[in-house]
């Protein structure tokens, strides 16, 4: 990151920060920072709002408006906010654990209302903060400090659940492909809708070291050789897309009506005094 935009963005005094050495995180806050300025946004037209764990760390650096929220609880929060203040940039971050598993419910239903946040899943494929438990986004056959013996259960593919569940923007990449990931966190905000962005990103302290994958170093040469862009991968056969992953931006829509937009029909008519 440019070091105009640590002094622009960044609250005075905070940095060094506090991820360990080789962690993805400070490359996905780097992309989001990048994002914003690219948009021209002022800091006083941005929120940032983050939930519990190693990447929800990220809020307390930026000189944004900001919340550090309750575990798995960052939606919600971000959505009152939205509803309250709907000319703002609400951008969320939260990470696999606090958002897939005890915020899973939260995600489908802000999905589902398609409220325009910018959701940014920091996924390093564990709990990094709390001792290395695994994660509903952990590969199955990982191991774990809850899975000594390896994980058995099958991974989310949480952009999948996302735009099932009605998110009409949903994007990944990788931190070695971080200026992809700054492309679609830019495209994410820039959508009027409920946007998902998964950025894959290496644990080394914890995920690493359970599963003997070796440096960071190693564990980005791992999202380079297992990241494809998306229009390589929809020509892979079905056995070359084994143990890789698409990235970029895999699903858009513009058809659907955002929910600020229509609370405030809602509130229209109800000025109006009509019934339907």
């Amino acid at each position: 990151m440019k070091e105009e935009l640590v002094d622009k963005y960044f609250r005075p005094g905070r940095l060094p920060h506090l991820w360990c050495g080789g962690c993805g995180n400070g490359i996905v806050l780097a992309a989001m920072i990048e994002a914003v300025d690219r948009l021209g946004l002022t800091k006083d037209e941005v929120a940032f709002i983050s939930g519990i764990g190693c990447s929800s760390r990220a809020s307390g650096y930026v000189d944004f408006n900001t919340a550090n929220t309750l575990h798995g609880r960052a939606l919600p929060i971000a959505s009152g906010l939205k509803m309250a203040r709907p000319e703002m940039t609400v951008i969320v971050a939260s990470g696999d654990g606090d958002c897939a598993a005890i915020g899973g419910n939260h995600l489908i239903h802000a999905a589902r209302r398609n409220i325009d946040l910018t959701l940014v899943v920091f996924n390093n494929s564990i709990y990094g903060m709390t001792g290395g438990q695994y994660s509903p986004l952990t590969p199955v056959g990982s191991r774990a400090t809850t899975a000594p013996y390896l994980t058995m259960e099958p991974t989310f593919d949480l952009l999948e659940l996302a735009r099932a569940a009605g998110a009409t923007f949903t994007a990944r990449a990788t931190t070695y492909h971080a200026p992809l990931l700054e492309k679609v966190i830019e495209q994410g905000i820039r959508h009027k809708g409920f946007s998902v962005i998964e950025a894959v990103a290496a644990c080394p302290t914890n995920f690493g070291r359970q599963n003997k994958i070796g440096a960071p170093a190693a564990m980005m040469e791992w999202q380079k050789e297992r990241g494809v862009m998306k229009a390589a991968w929809e020509k892979l056969s079905p056995e070359a897309r084994q143990g890789k992953f698409p990235i970029g931006v895999l699903s858009e829509r513009n058809d659907v009506m955002e929910y600020t937009a229509a609370y405030e029909e809602i509130l229209q008519r109800a000025k109006g005094g009509a019934a339907g």
